[in-house]
């Protein structure tokens, strides 16, 4: 079930805890799910359950630096004291195999959800023939200047304090500003959920919302960068089926422009079967909003349109 707890060593050195749901009747895909920043895997379980229902295995892992995942060089904030892209990639790659070690044959789809999304974006583009379909939500590949003003900030930050305390000034200028920009918010943290159920949950947990270390912000920029970067793009295979998730009202996405550009710029580039799909009235946790289920119908719909039958 997926409320049970397991761990697996990647050859990053880091012991992943993660969760797993069996799919319902004759499995037809593993869906890896990779958790955005300041959030952990036991938040994906609902998801997880109608996958499973949807005839999916389902795998989540904490991300280095979250959840319950250790490693000697990481601590809650931080992926890693060095290489810590590299080796956030190499653990999503550890889990596919896992999967793949139990579930020979069965396509793999990987889908991200925020910084999560960068990372399974940034996975796909290094190893372009490990999955089979890719799925990116509530992501911003273009900050445009303020991402480069924030990887300027970040730099002098490392410089003056060091890589593995939390930033002062990112904080302000992402969670705090984004809670901010909603008229009449009732917490900080209302950007992510029109649902209150959901955000005082989200605020309970002493394993969300925590400050992010230096290293790991200037980590989040490599990541929105490289993954955006048009050589980097050019290795996804060009029938590769790509799913991308938005809302309407999310300011971590300037309301869900940065998704319709990703699809736009994977267009041009000639990926040939991507599919963008907008929420309008939703925030930033599309999966924990008030109508997720319209959402997650949605992403079980494409699975039909992209695996057609189920193996026999």
């Amino acid at each position: 079930m997926y409320t049970n707890q397991n761990f697996h060593l990647s050859p990053t050195g880091a012991t992943l805890a993660y969760h797993h749901e069996e799919a319902n009747g004759l499995p037809r895909a593993v869906v890896l799910i990779c958790h955005g920043l300041a959030e952990h895997s036991r938040r994906y379980a609902r998801f997880a359950k109608a996958m499973a229902a949807a005839g999916c295995h389902v795998y989540a892992h904490d991300h280095r630096g979250h959840g319950a995942t250790k490693s000697a060089d990481s601590a809650l904030g931080r992926f890693a004291a060095h290489d810590g892209v590299a080796k956030v990639i190499g653990d999503v790659m550890a889990m596919r195999d896992l999967a793949l070690s139990r579930h020979a044959g069965l396509p793999i789809v990987l889908l991200g959800h925020s910084m999560g999304g960068l990372i399974a974006l940034n996975v796909a583009e290094e190893h372009p023939t490990a999955f089979q379909a890719l799925s990116v939500w509530n992501s911003n590949f273009h900050p445009g200047p303020a991402g480069r003003i924030a990887q300027a900030v970040l730099k002098l930050e490392q410089a003056f304090k060091g890589s593995d305390v939390p930033s002062l000034i990112l904080p302000m200028a992402t969670f705090g500003a984004w809670g901010r920009s909603i008229e009449g918010h009732r917490t900080p943290f209302d950007w992510l959920s029109h649902d209150p159920v959901e955000v005082d949950a989200y605020i309970a947990d002493p394993l969300c919302g925590f400050d992010a270390s230096v290293s790991l912000w200037r980590a989040i920029f490599e990541l929105t960068f490289r993954g955006a970067k048009p050589d980097s793009i050019d290795k996804l295979p060009k029938s590769l089926p790509i799913y991308l998730v938005g809302g309407g009202q999310d300011p971590a996405t300037d309301k869900g422009r940065a998704i319709a550009w990703l699809g736009e710029t994977m267009k041009r580039h000639g990926l040939s079967n991507v599919t963008v799909t907008l929420y309008p009235g939703m925030r930033h946790e599309t999966l924990n909003e008030i109508g997720y289920a319209v959402a997650t119908a949605g992403f079980a719909a494409w699975l039909d349109r992209i695996l057609p039958q189920a193996p026999s």
